[in-house]
């Protein structure tokens, strides 16, 4: 046991899988990735292959294996997370029910609808802290059952993608207490809730929902059809992480004991968190998380956006399609470098953006599934990099909205995902919170956060927060006020912003109706909205 002295952290995300190797410690040795795949269809559907997401971590941890000399040798434990809501059905023989619906997949938002109108969500929100939206596994298990009933009775046990993977792993069907508990339980207790279960109206599924692992306490065995597949060790403890959001909000430094900080991860997706003592939550309104965190009595108050560089992708993929229409390459890593100068170039606080570029709509800090992205206040001479710093400035100023919607603003901002690596955007998103920010030199924040699980698991730590002592305050970086004027200039454009949002609701559910007429047999499309049905 002497030279085991190696936790690999496994973080499977929406686009990439990820193995990541750390000392025990807390000091990256190397990092292996492969490539995630989905398939998204015009119905909304958002799907991946489970088997080859099996496969896929298998590959990221034989690539780790190349990178490091005996490696299974000295392995003392792994763990993983992963992309959160979702649903991953398994069934006989622990073989998928069809592909998995990801968090992307936008087909439950009628039934989710129509279950937060039921008078009995407001208890379920009670209980989970958390809205009701599309993402969730709840609500696709809730659509599932009204109109494909034939895809759960197939099923013996509805995952999410990391216990998915620790299926694989361990032969174990589990969960974590986080997505339990915000999906069908009661973060005060972490465990399932025949309240929210029957407000689903899933009580007839309740045998789906697997056994609540604690990874920081428990770990299971790696199989041996897993050792032959990852080429680790038979029998290595492997943890159960939490959910990828915490996860990464964790090894970048949400819960430190700073009074005031908070944590916002600036990816594909935006996730803003402020951690607290579970009977310290302020249930604000109908939308946002409450997500466990894996220390005694603390979670974290979450509000996210669904997309978030999501946004700024789109920008780029416009720009990167008008330079091949006119015959001239280009080179999409080049154009994210050139972002910084545009910001540069252009003036704040002209154009408003609303960054709701996702199919699934928007979760937070409101939750509608036909919200769409949009720029208010064009005019002639504005330019491509007036348009990308007002999609910048749409992210800041969605972050301030979800902060505001947990009812105060951080007096410290730990930023991680990949913007955090722009300076201007960082800029932006400081002096929209008016709060300075810190970014943490951890590469994989996401990895690092569930390997301190198994750290914690195998007593290398007695705690978690002698962990975070070692694993996270030291790496945050040093503190970035605010521009003065550019922090005054967001707090008189915000009011505008949140304005804009509330008066274009009615506006994209007539665009959700006009989509739904437009995709509606040719036949049907000039008869009453009655006889149709609504968007």
């Amino acid at each position: 046991m002497a030279e085991r002295d190696i936790i690999i952290g496994i973080d499977a995300g929406t686009s990439v899988i990820k193995a990541v190797a750390f000392t025990l410690g807390g000091h990256q040795l190397a990092a292996s990735a492969v490539p995630n795949r989905y398939l998204a269809t015009p119905d909304g559907a958002a799907t991946q292959d489970m088997d080859r997401t099996w496969s896929d971590c298998a590959e990221a941890l034989r690539g780790l294996g190349d990178k490091l000399e005996r490696l299974a040798a000295r392995t003392a434990a792994l763990a993983v997370t992963g992309q959160g809501d979702g649903t991953w059905l398994g069934g006989a023989g622990a073989r998928p029910v069809g592909d998995a619906w990801l968090w992307l997949d936008a087909r439950a938002a009628a039934t989710t609808r129509a279950l937060a109108a039921q008078p009995g969500d407001a208890a379920r929100f009670h209980a989970t802290g958390t809205a009701l939206n599309t993402c969730q596994q709840g609500a696709q298990m809730a659509h599932m059952q009204r109109h494909c009933p034939e895809r759960l009775d197939r099923a013996e046990v509805a995952l999410h993608c990391k216990d998915w993977l620790y299926l694989n792993l361990t032969g174990v069907r589990a969960t974590d207490p986080s997505e339990a508990s915000f999906t069908f339980g009661d973060f005060r207790t972490r465990a399932y809730s025949d309240l929210v279960i029957e407000a689903l109206g899933l009580s007839p599924r309740r045998h789906l929902l697997p056994q609540i692992v604690d990874g920081s306490q428990t770990t299971h065995p790696l199989s041996a059809q897993a050792a032959a597949a990852t080429g680790l060790a038979d029998g290595t403890p492997v943890s159960l992480g939490y959910v990828d959001m915490v996860m990464t909000a964790l090894g970048a430094g949400v819960h430190t004991g700073t009074p005031g900080a908070a944590c916002s991860t600036i990816g594909s997706t935006g996730v803003h968190m402020q951690a607290m003592r579970d009977d310290a939550v302020t249930l604000n309104g109908t939308s946002g998380y409450v997500i466990c965190l894996p220390d005694a009595r603390m979670v974290t108050q979450v509000q996210t956006n669904m997309a978030a560089t999501l946004n700024i992708d789109w920008a780029l993929r416009v720009a990167a399609d008008l330079m091949s229409e006119t015959g001239h390459p280009h080179d999409y890593a080049d154009l994210v470098a050139r972002i910084d100068g545009w910001l540069a170039r252009s003036e704040p606080g002209q154009i408003l953006y609303q960054p709701y570029v996702s199919e699934a709509g928007e979760r937070g800090p409101m939750v509608n599934a036909n919200a769409r992205a949009g720029l208010v206040g064009l005019s002639a001479h504005h330019r491509f990099p007036d348009v990308i710093r007002a999609v910048c400035e749409g992210l800041g100023m969605a972050a301030r909205d979800c902060y505001g919607a947990m009812g105060q603003l951080p007096q410290e901002l730990r930023l991680t995902g990949g913007a955090a690596r722009s300076s201007a955007l960082r800029g932006i998103l400081a002096a929209s919170t008016g709060a300075p920010v810190r970014v943490s030199s951890r590469e994989e924040a996401g990895a690092a956060g569930c390997a301190m699980m198994a750290a914690v698991a195998i007593g290398a730590y007695p705690d978690m927060t002698r962990c975070i002592a070692e694993w996270v305050t030291p790496l945050l970086g040093a503190a970035e006020a605010p521009d003065p004027a550019l922090r005054d200039t967001y707090a008189s454009l915000y009011p505008v912003y949140a304005a804009a949002r509330e008066a274009l609701e009615p506006v994209w559910d007539g665009l959700a109706e006009h989509r739904a007429a437009e995709a509606a047999p040719t036949q049907t499309k000039d008869a009453p909205k009655s006889a149709q049905g609504g968007a």
